[in-house]
């Protein structure tokens, strides 16, 4: 492992350009996302090691990255990712690109994905970063979607949509196409997490698709820098951040295998709930859904209700939508902007608006008489 032994490559750094005795912190922080070699356990390292990023970058060279544990084709391509970095340029091309970078220690960092135990140091971000303070379901299943994988996500998206929940996919073809196509058809909000770089949108006959999910209010999300390819690793990384953004992951159509099974693991690996939707026992499209029921580990579900039910969302009456209920003064903005369709105690709302709990009750009942909050019991609200 790194330690303070690796002297600074004064020459080298001076030589490229790149490196300058008062680099900021945000320039050294999209440095290393730049680099793409940092997991958590890394970045950590460096911070244990050397206290932030910045000074870490003064000891950026081919053995230190040999000493966080790199491949060599790892350093390697590292290395020419370093040659070419300018923080100047590559600032102004998130900027022309309306991307917003978060590192770990960013107060906009989802706090869902905290709770993970292998959360990416960095992310890039287009969209409404809110969204994500929001009762999140990640939906996910096969590309090779059937008619009745089909009518499964045409069924389950717009009652989820209607319950206030953001929908968490991949963007992929198939299925993940379709839980976005059905949210922004049902009026509501989505996460596309990409597995590559927000320079390009993968695959392109998904491009549309992703302006119109940033259009509608929701979020295309990555951990990955500009630049940065699919490959290999890159999607498997891409699914464990929709299980750890989301409360609960429901299996539409999976085969053995497939990218959805690895993303419904991670989310029992962290404690997230997993929901199956099954079809014929004669359908390979099913096999991995089936498979995964069989360890019994997820919860066989037919209808979102359950799904809804089980993550402690309360859902509106049948054939009802949430109110359409608009903030009258910046203290009614406030409180509803920390309201969710998940029952939430005072304290916890205090702790959200910051208000005291007396003039936030006063709030909360003006609201719920203009049918924009409601009080379930139990000192329990959510928003209508």
């Amino acid at each position: 492992m790194i330690g303070p032994e690796y002297a600074p490559m004064k020459e080298l750094h001076f030589l490229r350009g790149w490196y300058t005795p008062c680099m900021q912190h945000r320039e050294a922080a999209l440095l290393w996302s730049h680099l793409n070699v940092l997991t958590k356990e890394r970045y950590d390292a460096l911070i244990r090691v050397y206290g932030s990023l910045d000074d870490a970058a003064k000891h950026l060279g081919e053995e230190m990255l040999r000493g966080l544990g790199c491949r060599q084709d790892t350093v390697i391509n590292a290395m020419l990712r370093l040659e070419e970095f300018d923080a100047a340029s590559y600032q102004r091309e998130l900027e022309k690109r309306h991307l917003q970078f978060l590192e770990w220690t960013d107060e906009r960092y989802p706090s869902r994905l905290r709770e993970i135990g292998d959360p990416p140091p960095f992310l890039y971000a287009r969209g409404d970063l809110s969204i994500l303070g929001q009762p999140c379901l990640g939906l996910v299943g096969t590309r090779n979607m059937s008619g009745y994988g089909k009518r499964v996500a045409e069924t389950f998206v717009p009652p989820v949509v209607a319950a206030g929940v953001v929908t968490v996919s991949g963007l992929a073809e198939g299925i993940d196409a379709a839980v976005a196509e059905e949210t922004l058809r049902a009026g509501g909000r989505t996460v596309a997490v990409l597995g590559h770089g927000l320079h390009m949108i993968f695959p392109k006959s998904n491009e549309r698709l992703a302006d119109e999910i940033t259009k509608g209010g929701g979020l295309l999300l990555t951990e990955f820098p500009l630049r940065a390819e699919t490959g290999k690793y890159t999607f498997p990384a891409r699914n464990r951040i929709i299980a750890g953004l989301s409360l609960g992951t429901v299996v539409l159509e999976a085969p053995e295998g497939s990218g959805a099974i690895i993303t419904a693991e991670l989310a029992l690996e962290y404690g997230r709930d997993v929901f199956v939707v099954p079809g014929q026992i004669f359908d390979p499209n099913y096999a991995g859904s089936h498979a995964l029921l069989a360890k019994g580990t997820a919860m066989l579900v037919t209808s979102p209700t359950e799904v809804l039910r089980e993550i402690g969302v309360v859902a509106p009456a049948e054939g009802k939508t949430l109110s359409s209920f608009v903030p009258s003064t910046p203290e009614e903005k406030t409180v509803f902007a920390a309201l969710t369709t998940m029952p939430q105690e005072i304290d916890a709302l205090v702790g959200k608006t910051k208000m005291d709990a007396g003039r936030l009750n006063a709030v909360l009942t003006m609201m719920e008489l203009s049918g924009g909050a409601k009080n379930i019991g139990g000192g329990l609200w959510v928003r209508t």
